[in-house]
């Protein structure tokens, strides 16, 4: 009867370690730092850019997202995501990219400028002006990001005269019309 104790004593006290182990916190994705980034999300983030170097924007985007898949907190690949679809000539898509990016880091400047631009691409010039405030806010300095917003809206703003006034009623010219009464 004895050995039959210990046995289930040893089992117990294996339970009982393995269930205290189990509870003890591990170095997770919560706990690693915004900027610990995987390595590998990080290798194939650089694929996409060279990718996307070479022209070849469907192969970054695979790239992209794969590194997303390995690390989901890589704001650099969605940042470089939402890049390739302005490019592609895809600002909403590029918009909600940025927001995710956002979403990571408030203050990031690439991704709210970028979300800027984007927006002014759609012509939604209100909000663009809105992500330039905040861009300015968080970029106390000479900021290129910023320059570059700036001209993007002044783009903008310019190709929506030049469209009110093509689609603006024009009068209407009357040639050799006499009232005789």
């Amino acid at each position: 009867m004895k050995k039959w104790e210990n046995a289930m004593r040893v089992s117990f006290l294996a339970l009982g370690a393995g269930l205290i182990l189990a509870s003890m916190p591990v170095a997770s994705d919560a706990q690693r730092a915004d900027n610990d980034i995987l390595p590998r999300s990080v290798a194939l983030q650089q694929q996409g850019a060279e990718a996307q170097a070479k022209g070849d924007l469907g192969a970054a985007v695979d790239f992209y997202e794969s590194a997303l898949a390995a690390d989901p907190r890589n704001r650099s690949a969605i940042i470089a995501m939402a890049q390739v679809a302005r490019a592609q000539g895809l600002p909403g898509k590029s918009i909600g990219l940025y927001r995710e990016a956002l979403l990571l880091d408030p203050n990031d400047i690439i991704a709210l400028t970028g979300q800027g631009e984007a927006l002014a691409d759609k012509g939604a010039m209100e909000l663009a002006r809105e992500k330039l405030a905040e861009a300015k806010r968080v970029c106390k300095s000479n900021c290129p990001q910023v320059a570059s917003l700036e001209r993007a809206i002044a783009n903008g703003d310019s190709k929506r005269v030049v469209a009110a006034e093509a689609i603006a009623p024009k009068p209407v010219a009357t040639v050799g019309t006499t009232s005789q009464n």
